[in-house]
Protein backbone atom coordinates (compact mmCIF):
# COMPACT_ATOMS: atom_id res chain seq x y z
CA UNK A 1 0.00 0.00 0.00
CA UNK A 2 1.48 3.19 -1.12
CA UNK A 3 1.88 6.30 1.17
CA UNK A 4 1.22 9.95 -0.45
CA UNK A 5 0.45 13.26 0.73
CA UNK A 6 -1.15 15.81 0.11
CA UNK A 7 -1.27 19.94 1.48
CA UNK A 8 -4.44 22.29 1.89
CA UNK A 9 -4.16 25.76 2.55
CA UNK A 10 -6.35 26.69 5.53
CA UNK A 11 -7.49 30.52 5.52
CA UNK A 12 -5.99 31.76 8.58
CA UNK A 13 -9.62 33.27 10.39
CA UNK A 14 -10.90 29.70 9.83
CA UNK A 15 -8.33 27.55 11.29
CA UNK A 16 -9.11 27.95 15.10
CA UNK A 17 -12.79 26.65 13.99
CA UNK A 18 -12.10 23.99 11.93
CA UNK A 19 -9.15 22.41 13.60
CA UNK A 20 -10.80 22.54 17.35
CA UNK A 21 -9.45 23.47 20.52
CA UNK A 22 -5.84 21.88 20.84
CA UNK A 23 -6.38 20.59 16.85
CA UNK A 24 -9.26 18.01 18.78
CA UNK A 25 -10.90 18.00 15.15
CA UNK A 26 -7.92 16.93 13.26
CA UNK A 27 -6.81 14.31 15.99
CA UNK A 28 -10.49 13.35 15.41
CA UNK A 29 -10.18 13.33 11.67
CA UNK A 30 -6.62 10.90 12.01
CA UNK A 31 -8.08 8.25 14.17
CA UNK A 32 -11.24 7.42 12.52
CA UNK A 33 -9.42 7.34 9.05
CA UNK A 34 -5.69 6.44 9.86
CA UNK A 35 -3.87 9.01 8.46
CA UNK A 36 -1.49 11.72 9.73
CA UNK A 37 -2.61 15.49 9.62
CA UNK A 38 0.43 17.89 10.41
CA UNK A 39 -0.81 21.71 10.56
CA UNK A 40 1.74 24.87 9.86
CA UNK A 41 1.68 28.04 8.79
CA UNK A 42 -1.59 28.12 7.28
CA UNK A 43 -1.25 24.88 5.42
CA UNK A 44 -2.18 21.42 6.72
CA UNK A 45 -0.28 18.53 5.28
CA UNK A 46 -2.00 15.03 5.06
CA UNK A 47 -0.26 11.79 4.78
CA UNK A 48 -1.75 8.25 4.85
CA UNK A 49 -2.98 5.92 1.28
CA UNK A 50 -4.58 7.63 -1.32
CA UNK A 51 -8.20 6.39 -0.45
CA UNK A 52 -7.62 7.79 3.15
CA UNK A 53 -5.94 10.73 2.29
CA UNK A 54 -8.77 11.64 -0.18
CA UNK A 55 -11.29 10.88 2.50
CA UNK A 56 -9.62 13.61 4.91
CA UNK A 57 -9.15 16.02 2.31
CA UNK A 58 -12.63 16.28 1.37
CA UNK A 59 -13.89 15.73 5.16
CA UNK A 60 -11.76 19.06 5.83
CA UNK A 61 -12.43 21.00 2.93
CA UNK A 62 -16.35 20.60 3.55
CA UNK A 63 -15.36 21.95 6.73
CA UNK A 64 -13.79 24.32 5.74
CA UNK A 65 -16.40 25.54 3.48
CA UNK A 66 -19.41 25.63 6.26
CA UNK A 67 -17.03 27.66 7.86
CA UNK A 68 -16.74 30.10 5.62
CA UNK A 69 -20.75 30.21 5.27
CA UNK A 70 -20.41 31.34 9.15
CA UNK A 71 -20.84 28.09 10.70
CA UNK A 72 -19.44 27.32 14.12
CA UNK A 73 -18.23 24.22 13.79
CA UNK A 74 -19.20 21.33 16.23
CA UNK A 75 -17.95 17.71 17.04
CA UNK A 76 -21.39 16.71 15.37
CA UNK A 77 -20.54 18.12 12.06
CA UNK A 78 -16.98 17.07 11.94
CA UNK A 79 -18.42 13.41 12.92
CA UNK A 80 -20.98 13.88 10.28
CA UNK A 81 -18.98 14.65 7.43
CA UNK A 82 -16.65 11.95 8.59
CA UNK A 83 -19.73 9.10 8.29
CA UNK A 84 -21.00 10.70 4.79
CA UNK A 85 -17.20 9.91 4.01
CA UNK A 86 -17.72 6.34 4.18
CA UNK A 87 -20.90 6.33 2.31
CA UNK A 88 -19.34 8.42 -0.60
CA UNK A 89 -22.05 11.68 0.02
CA UNK A 90 -19.69 13.88 1.44
CA UNK A 91 -20.37 16.35 -0.52
CA UNK A 92 -24.07 16.39 0.54
CA UNK A 93 -23.23 17.69 3.76
CA UNK A 94 -23.06 20.91 1.99
CA UNK A 95 -26.44 20.90 0.11
CA UNK A 96 -27.75 20.03 3.21
CA UNK A 97 -26.18 23.25 4.83
CA UNK A 98 -28.12 25.70 1.88
CA UNK A 99 -31.47 25.25 3.41
CA UNK A 100 -32.22 27.86 5.46
CA UNK A 101 -35.71 27.67 6.78
CA UNK A 102 -35.47 30.67 9.30
CA UNK A 103 -33.83 32.95 11.62
CA UNK A 104 -33.58 33.19 15.35
CA UNK A 105 -34.74 36.01 17.09
CA UNK A 106 -30.62 36.27 17.63
CA UNK A 107 -30.14 35.97 13.50
CA UNK A 108 -29.38 32.90 13.56
CA UNK A 109 -30.16 30.07 10.51
CA UNK A 110 -32.05 27.70 11.64
CA UNK A 111 -31.43 24.76 8.83
CA UNK A 112 -31.41 20.87 8.71
CA UNK A 113 -27.73 19.34 9.89
CA UNK A 114 -28.54 15.52 8.58
CA UNK A 115 -29.57 14.26 5.18
CA UNK A 116 -32.26 12.72 7.87
CA UNK A 117 -33.77 15.88 8.80
CA UNK A 118 -33.17 17.41 5.23
CA UNK A 119 -35.51 15.12 4.25
CA UNK A 120 -37.82 15.46 6.71
CA UNK A 121 -37.89 18.93 5.87
CA UNK A 122 -38.38 18.01 2.63
CA UNK A 123 -41.52 16.23 3.31
CA UNK A 124 -42.97 19.00 5.18
CA UNK A 125 -42.78 21.09 2.10
CA UNK A 126 -44.50 18.29 0.15
CA UNK A 127 -46.81 16.45 2.56
CA UNK A 128 -49.92 18.01 3.86
CA UNK A 129 -49.38 15.52 7.03
CA UNK A 130 -45.94 14.24 8.17
CA UNK A 131 -45.04 12.27 10.52
CA UNK A 132 -41.62 12.51 12.38
CA UNK A 133 -40.37 9.82 14.11
CA UNK A 134 -37.39 9.37 15.72
CA UNK A 135 -35.16 9.10 19.08
CA UNK A 136 -34.52 12.44 21.21
CA UNK A 137 -32.31 15.13 19.08
CA UNK A 138 -33.44 14.98 16.29
CA UNK A 139 -35.28 18.28 16.10
CA UNK A 140 -38.04 16.61 15.26
CA UNK A 141 -40.25 19.40 16.88
CA UNK A 142 -37.98 22.24 16.59
CA UNK A 143 -37.88 21.84 12.57
CA UNK A 144 -42.07 21.40 12.67
CA UNK A 145 -41.93 24.34 15.15
CA UNK A 146 -39.56 26.87 12.36
CA UNK A 147 -41.25 25.32 9.56
CA UNK A 148 -44.67 26.62 11.30
CA UNK A 149 -43.29 29.97 11.94
CA UNK A 150 -41.91 30.76 8.59
CA UNK A 151 -45.11 29.53 6.98
CA UNK A 152 -47.30 32.09 9.73
CA UNK A 153 -44.50 34.95 8.70
CA UNK A 154 -45.28 34.11 4.90
CA UNK A 155 -48.85 34.61 5.47
CA UNK A 156 -49.28 30.81 3.85
CA UNK A 157 -51.59 29.93 7.18
CA UNK A 158 -53.24 32.36 9.63
CA UNK A 159 -52.41 30.82 12.67
CA UNK A 160 -50.02 28.02 14.19
CA UNK A 161 -51.74 25.34 16.69
CA UNK A 162 -49.34 23.50 18.69
CA UNK A 163 -50.51 20.49 21.23
CA UNK A 164 -49.29 17.66 22.92
CA UNK A 165 -51.01 14.77 25.11
CA UNK A 166 -50.67 16.09 28.91
CA UNK A 167 -49.19 13.08 30.21
CA UNK A 168 -46.51 12.43 33.25
CA UNK A 169 -43.27 11.04 32.08
CA UNK A 170 -43.40 7.99 34.36
CA UNK A 171 -43.79 9.93 37.64
CA UNK A 172 -47.02 10.79 39.14
CA UNK A 173 -46.90 14.69 39.62
CA UNK A 174 -50.41 15.08 42.19
CA UNK A 175 -52.21 18.23 42.19
CA UNK A 176 -50.16 21.29 40.84
CA UNK A 177 -51.63 24.86 42.06
CA UNK A 178 -52.80 27.50 39.99
CA UNK A 179 -55.67 28.15 37.80
CA UNK A 180 -56.09 25.67 34.66
CA UNK A 181 -53.57 27.06 32.21
CA UNK A 182 -50.82 26.81 35.23
CA UNK A 183 -51.29 23.50 35.34
CA UNK A 184 -51.06 22.54 31.99
CA UNK A 185 -48.16 24.83 31.37
CA UNK A 186 -45.42 22.44 32.43
CA UNK A 187 -46.28 19.98 30.08
CA UNK A 188 -46.03 22.32 26.97
CA UNK A 189 -43.19 23.90 28.24
CA UNK A 190 -40.85 22.20 25.49
CA UNK A 191 -43.37 24.17 22.80
CA UNK A 192 -43.05 27.03 24.65
CA UNK A 193 -38.72 26.87 24.61
CA UNK A 194 -38.78 26.83 20.90
CA UNK A 195 -41.41 29.19 20.47
CA UNK A 196 -39.49 32.12 22.36
CA UNK A 197 -35.96 31.01 20.74
CA UNK A 198 -37.04 30.79 17.06
CA UNK A 199 -39.99 34.16 17.22
CA UNK A 200 -39.14 35.67 20.62
CA UNK A 201 -41.29 36.05 23.64
CA UNK A 202 -42.71 39.55 22.71
CA UNK A 203 -43.52 38.21 19.30
CA UNK A 204 -45.50 35.34 20.96
CA UNK A 205 -47.42 36.84 23.74
CA UNK A 206 -48.38 39.43 20.69
CA UNK A 207 -49.34 37.22 18.37
CA UNK A 208 -51.27 34.66 21.56
CA UNK A 209 -53.63 37.82 22.60
CA UNK A 210 -55.02 37.59 19.55
CA UNK A 211 -55.39 34.10 19.20
CA UNK A 212 -53.42 33.27 16.01
CA UNK A 213 -51.04 30.88 17.84
CA UNK A 214 -52.36 28.72 20.32
CA UNK A 215 -49.89 26.17 22.70
CA UNK A 216 -52.89 23.90 24.18
CA UNK A 217 -53.21 19.95 25.84
CA UNK A 218 -54.65 17.54 22.77
CA UNK A 219 -57.54 17.37 24.84
CA UNK A 220 -58.81 20.28 24.10
CA UNK A 221 -58.96 19.51 20.50
CA UNK A 222 -62.11 17.53 20.21
CA UNK A 223 -65.06 19.03 18.71
CA UNK A 224 -63.26 21.55 16.73
CA UNK A 225 -62.47 21.97 12.82
CA UNK A 226 -58.96 23.57 12.23
CA UNK A 227 -58.89 25.49 8.62
CA UNK A 228 -55.85 27.02 7.29
CA UNK A 229 -53.51 26.53 10.09
CA UNK A 230 -50.79 25.24 11.11
CA UNK A 231 -50.89 22.11 13.45
CA UNK A 232 -48.12 20.31 15.27
CA UNK A 233 -48.95 17.74 17.64
CA UNK A 234 -45.55 16.49 20.06
CA UNK A 235 -44.88 13.72 21.95
CA UNK A 236 -47.36 11.75 19.84
CA UNK A 237 -46.29 8.31 20.99
CA UNK A 238 -48.36 8.43 24.12
CA UNK A 239 -51.77 9.48 22.71
CA UNK A 240 -53.92 6.89 22.50
CA UNK A 241 -55.57 5.26 19.51
CA UNK A 242 -58.68 7.20 19.61
CA UNK A 243 -56.89 10.51 20.82
CA UNK A 244 -54.78 9.81 17.38
CA UNK A 245 -58.13 9.68 15.50
CA UNK A 246 -59.26 12.45 16.79
CA UNK A 247 -56.60 14.51 16.30
CA UNK A 248 -56.16 13.82 12.75
CA UNK A 249 -60.09 14.27 12.04
CA UNK A 250 -59.77 17.67 13.12
CA UNK A 251 -57.74 18.75 9.67
CA UNK A 252 -59.39 21.33 7.88
CA UNK A 253 -59.08 23.27 4.19
CA UNK A 254 -55.46 25.27 3.74
CA UNK A 255 -54.20 23.09 7.23
CA UNK A 256 -50.74 21.33 7.28
CA UNK A 257 -50.25 18.80 9.92
CA UNK A 258 -46.89 17.39 11.63
CA UNK A 259 -46.72 14.90 14.02
CA UNK A 260 -43.61 13.76 15.88
CA UNK A 261 -42.99 11.45 18.08
CA UNK A 262 -40.22 8.88 19.78
CA UNK A 263 -41.38 5.63 19.99
CA UNK A 264 -38.95 4.62 22.33
CA UNK A 265 -40.40 6.92 25.25
CA UNK A 266 -43.60 6.32 25.90
CA UNK A 267 -45.04 7.11 28.95
CA UNK A 268 -48.40 5.40 28.37
CA UNK A 269 -49.83 2.50 31.09
CA UNK A 270 -48.04 -0.72 30.49
CA UNK A 271 -50.17 -2.64 28.00
CA UNK A 272 -51.79 0.49 26.27
CA UNK A 273 -51.66 0.32 22.48
CA UNK A 274 -49.99 3.79 21.35
CA UNK A 275 -51.93 6.09 18.69
CA UNK A 276 -48.52 6.55 16.97
CA UNK A 277 -47.90 3.10 16.27
CA UNK A 278 -51.77 2.58 15.09
CA UNK A 279 -51.26 5.61 12.68
CA UNK A 280 -48.40 4.14 11.67
CA UNK A 281 -49.79 0.89 10.16
CA UNK A 282 -53.16 2.57 9.14
CA UNK A 283 -51.79 5.41 7.17
CA UNK A 284 -49.02 3.94 5.48
CA UNK A 285 -50.37 3.75 1.98
CA UNK A 286 -52.29 7.68 1.84
CA UNK A 287 -49.98 9.43 -0.50
CA UNK A 288 -50.53 12.62 1.01
CA UNK A 289 -49.00 11.50 4.17
CA UNK A 290 -45.58 11.43 4.84
CA UNK A 291 -43.98 9.34 7.29
CA UNK A 292 -39.91 9.79 7.69
CA UNK A 293 -37.85 7.55 10.14
CA UNK A 294 -34.84 9.82 12.14
CA UNK A 295 -32.46 7.50 13.73
CA UNK A 296 -29.30 8.08 15.99
CA UNK A 297 -27.41 9.49 13.60
CA UNK A 298 -29.71 12.65 13.22
CA UNK A 299 -28.66 13.65 16.51
CA UNK A 300 -27.96 17.03 16.63
CA UNK A 301 -27.46 17.38 20.64
CA UNK A 302 -24.70 16.55 22.34
CA UNK A 303 -22.30 13.64 21.07
CA UNK A 304 -22.96 11.74 24.38
CA UNK A 305 -26.30 12.29 23.49
CA UNK A 306 -25.97 10.12 20.06
CA UNK A 307 -23.96 7.63 21.63
CA UNK A 308 -26.46 6.59 24.95
CA UNK A 309 -29.40 6.56 22.07
CA UNK A 310 -27.15 4.33 20.12
CA UNK A 311 -27.01 1.84 23.21
CA UNK A 312 -29.94 1.40 24.25
CA UNK A 313 -31.16 0.79 20.61
CA UNK A 314 -28.36 -1.95 20.73
CA UNK A 315 -29.91 -3.10 23.73
CA UNK A 316 -33.24 -3.12 22.49
CA UNK A 317 -32.61 -5.06 19.32
CA UNK A 318 -30.35 -7.57 21.72
CA UNK A 319 -33.39 -8.49 24.09
CA UNK A 320 -36.15 -9.08 21.41
CA UNK A 321 -34.57 -12.29 20.42
CA UNK A 322 -34.33 -13.36 23.82
CA UNK A 323 -38.10 -12.38 24.68
CA UNK A 324 -39.37 -14.26 21.10
CA UNK A 325 -37.07 -17.51 22.29
CA UNK A 326 -38.95 -16.89 26.01
CA UNK A 327 -42.58 -17.51 24.34
CA UNK A 328 -41.81 -20.27 22.02
CA UNK A 329 -40.61 -22.34 24.99
CA UNK A 330 -44.01 -21.69 27.08
CA UNK A 331 -44.26 -18.30 27.84
CA UNK A 332 -41.18 -18.03 31.07
CA UNK A 333 -40.01 -14.46 31.77
CA UNK A 334 -36.61 -13.91 30.22
CA UNK A 335 -34.02 -13.01 32.60
CA UNK A 336 -31.63 -9.76 31.10
CA UNK A 337 -28.28 -9.55 32.52
CA UNK A 338 -26.57 -5.99 31.77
Amino acid sequence: MSVIETIIDIPAEHEKNVCGQFDSYLKKIERTLHVTMIGRDGALKIIGSEQMVQKAKSVFNNLIELSKRGNAITEQNVDYALSLSFSESDSQILEIDKDIICRTINGKPVKPKTLGQKQYVDQIRKKMVVFGIGPAGTGKTYLAMAMAIQAFKNGEVGRIILTRPAIEAGEKLGFLPGDLQSKIDPYLRPLYDALYQIMGAESYLHNSEKGLIEVAPLAYMRGRTLDNAYIILDEAQNTTPAQMKMFLTRIGFGSKVIVTGDLTQKDLPNGSLSGLDMAMKILKRIDDIGFCQLTSSDVVRHPLVQKIVQAYDDYESKKKPVERKTKAIGGRKARYDD
